[in-house]
């Protein structure tokens, strides 16, 4: 008989339950969260006291500080700064620690389901 899309699968599905109780895929998710949390944190932080300081001290964002260029300006284009060097950071740190064990739990699991 060939197969058709009316055909149910022969093989079970993989349980992802059990995939969340694996070592790796543990250690995986705790490097990414030990990163990803803190500067998410940190980086909101810095956006909040930006914004509390446009809307509160103006005369501190006013502040010349060379040229036309303000405190205000500066610490703006510091927040554009900062996103790009937390995501050159992020993509650094997950190709040196997140990626190795990702690839690891991929090939794991591929194995699985080819020997199902």
């Amino acid at each position: 008989m060939g197969k058709n899309a009316h055909e149910i699968p022969t093989t079970r599905p993989l349980d992802y339950q059990e995939v969340e109780k694996d070592p790796t895929f543990r250690e995986l998710k705790k490097r990414h969260r030990s990163f990803v949390f803190p500067l998410a944190i940190a980086f909101l932080a810095w956006y909040i006291a930006y914004v509390f300081l446009a809307a509160y001290a103006h005369e501190f964002m006013a502040r010349p500080v060379f040229g036309a260029i303000n405190m205000g300006i500066v610490l703006g284009l510091g927040q554009f700064v900062t996103t790009f060097a937390i995501t050159t950071w992020y993509v650094s740190y997950a190709n040196r620690k997140l990626d190795p064990l990702a690839a690891k739990m991929r090939a794991k699991l591929e194995a699985e389901e080819s020997a199902r």
